[in-house]
């Protein structure tokens, strides 16, 4: 198949190579303008399908003008120059040549439903990509006044498109992506983590009738280890009913090996001697940005999964809901903190039919969770 220029609103100026779904919109498109009866066999997909300005304005006006008498179509170029008036009102660069090139590049135009399920499985790939893009956005942006419940919205609009990709492409085999997931990023404000964790952890020391009121903190939530393996040692102390001061602390800490990584008994006492504060309060702090860190790392999973052309539609599916079960986790300890529940965004009934099955779900495995 001979490259042909991509058309954008401004021109059809040569541009990088384009990606394989280029030239499936390219087939597919030229077998509806030769044979434009074939749209009959084409569904599941709109004019947002298409990766291209000039693309997706061609597609709406074959599917908006009345189709031509095939035996007049045959003969003349009527139809096309409507087709292409109607496009160029959306296209600008858009000429009689490119259409005629469509046709000429289509292998087969009774492929066209085949070339059709493609456009929309790359489609759901971008849909993906774009819904993650925005969690992790989200996460970043410092003057959101409700970041939780912000984040969280954001979340179940993700789950939403991953949902409706799960429609779309029904489940065939158990295939996980085979991207690798990112490494979790240190938190932005980690300085600031550390401080919190700190006064928490002294604070808890000071206080440890407090403890078992904030059971919904886990050790993974802290930022830094030394501070989630003190923790442990804090809440296992607590539950056993044993005596609990930053000397008891520091001697658990020894038996769990806590200061094998060089860390100074001395330094360890003074940090658990400093409460200020309430329990409460800094454990919450600590699972807000835990359940922010979760988001973020979720989000940057499902961008790497949806980055990569090569994962089929539900290897996405499964990959992303595997990623976002670790918010639903976290999401379960913050109402159980706050005594709310976050206000989830209603997840719209998938509006277009499943196509040929492509993948099957695998199996739930126990989500990894974002570490800083």
């Amino acid at each position: 198949m001979p490259h042909t220029p991509e058309p954008d609103e401004d021109g059809l100026d040569a541009v990088p190579p384009p990606q394989p779904v280029f030239h499936v919109e390219q087939a597919l498109l030229g077998a509806l303008l030769l044979d434009p009866h074939r749209q009959d066999d084409v569904s599941g997909i709109t004019a947002d399908s298409f990766s291209t300005a000039a693309h997706a304005a061609l597609y709406a006006a074959i599917n908006t003008l009345p189709r031509p008498d095939p035996a007049e179509h045959a003969k003349n170029t009527k139809w096309l120059d409507h087709v292409l008036t109607t496009a160029l009102e959306e296209a600008r660069g858009l000429t009689a040549t490119y259409l005629h090139t469509l046709i000429q590049v289509c292998p087969w135009p009774r492929h066209a439903p085949a070339y059709a399920r493609m456009v929309e499985a790359e489609h759901a790939r971008r849909r993906l990509l774009t819904a993650a893009e925005h969690l992790v956005h989200t996460v970043h942006d410092a003057g959101i006044p409700l970041p939780v419940q912000t984040v969280l919205a954001e979340a179940d609009a993700l789950a939403a498109v991953v949902d409706d990709i799960a429609n779309r492409f029904p489940p065939r085999s158990g295939v996980l992506p085979r991207t690798p997931a990112p490494p979790p990023d240190l938190a932005p404000d980690y300085t600031e983590a550390v401080e919190e964790e700190q006064l928490l952890l002294a604070t808890a020391t000071a206080h440890p009738d407090d403890i078992d009121a904030v059971r919904w903190l886990v050790p993974d939530d802290l930022a830094v280890p030394l501070h989630a393996g003190l923790w442990q040692c804090l809440t296992t102390l607590a539950r056993r009913g044993e005596p609990i001061d930053p000397v008891t602390v520091l001697w658990e800490a020894q038996q769990r090996g806590l200061l094998d990584d060089g860390s100074e008994p001395g330094e360890v006492l003074r940090m658990l001697a400093e409460p200020a504060g309430s329990v409460g309060h800094w454990a919450e702090r600590a699972l807000q940005r835990s359940l922010l860190a979760t988001a973020k790392h979720t989000g940057r999973r499902i961008e790497a999964y949806a980055g990569d052309p090569a994962n089929t539609p539900f290897q996405l599916v499964v990959g992303a809901r595997r990623a976002l079960a670790d918010i639903a986790a976290v999401r379960t300890r913050w109402q159980h903190a706050t005594g709310t529940t976050p206000p989830q965004q209603r997840r719209p009934a998938p509006a277009i039919r499943a196509g040929p099955p492509t993948t099957t779900a695998a199996h739930s495995a126990r989500p990894t969770r974002a570490t800083r």
